[in-house]
């Protein structure tokens, strides 16, 4: 009788522990995500984040562990995790971006920022930066985003040609919109 309840035991926590990896965002590279783009467009949702931000932390355990914003991220874009105030060299529509300044010394503290942080105009952590399928920039959404209110960027920017949207569209969709993503 007690090896199956050790038996039932170790298979409920092999299927949770399958259950969990599924709703894990697939984290790759910004060129991961450039090459992708020329197999399968998708836009790219890019966290700049960094070591010491807090925030930036509840981010990842609140709205990116969420199963219904992994879900929808791993579906409709490629993610793209960077730290902003890191030493990656990234080579970017023809052009390197490093961090010049940056003291091996501050690791996990506050550090210089990364010329690719600058490009994309990302001033304040963490910031969430939306690329088209040609990976040119949307926008940086700027804060911490519980999953619901995350949900409505995710959506419209998946779902709407950018470049064709009025700002009197957009102010409409806020209004209208509904959140589905269930908070865990």
């Amino acid at each position: 009788m007690k090896k199956i309840i050790i038996l039932i035991a170790i298979l409920g926590f092999t299927f949770i522990g399958m259950a969990q990896e599924k709703t894990k965002i697939n984290w790759i590279s910004l060129e991961e995500a450039v090459a992708a783009q020329a197999k399968e467009p998708r836009k790219i949702m890019m966290d700049m984040y960094t070591t010491w931000c807090g925030p930036c932390r509840l981010l990842d355990k609140n709205t990116f562990q969420n199963t219904d914003v992994a879900a929808y991220v791993n579906k409709n874009y490629y993610a793209v995790k960077f730290n902003a105030e890191g030493n990656d060299v990234v080579s970017f529509k023809e052009q390197t971006f490093k961090n010049p300044n940056f003291d091996p010394a501050k690791v996990g503290k506050r550090n210089s920022g990364h010329q690719l942080a600058a490009y994309f105009r990302v001033n304040a952590y963490p910031t969430i930066v939306f690329l088209d399928e040609n990976s040119d920039l949307i926008t940086p959404v700027k804060g911490y985003h519980a999953p619901n209110q995350l949900e409505i960027f995710l959506k419209f920017f998946a779902n709407n040609d950018l470049k064709k949207t009025t700002k009197e569209q957009w102010e409409q969709y806020q209004k209208d919109f509904k959140p589905e993503f269930k908070s865990e």
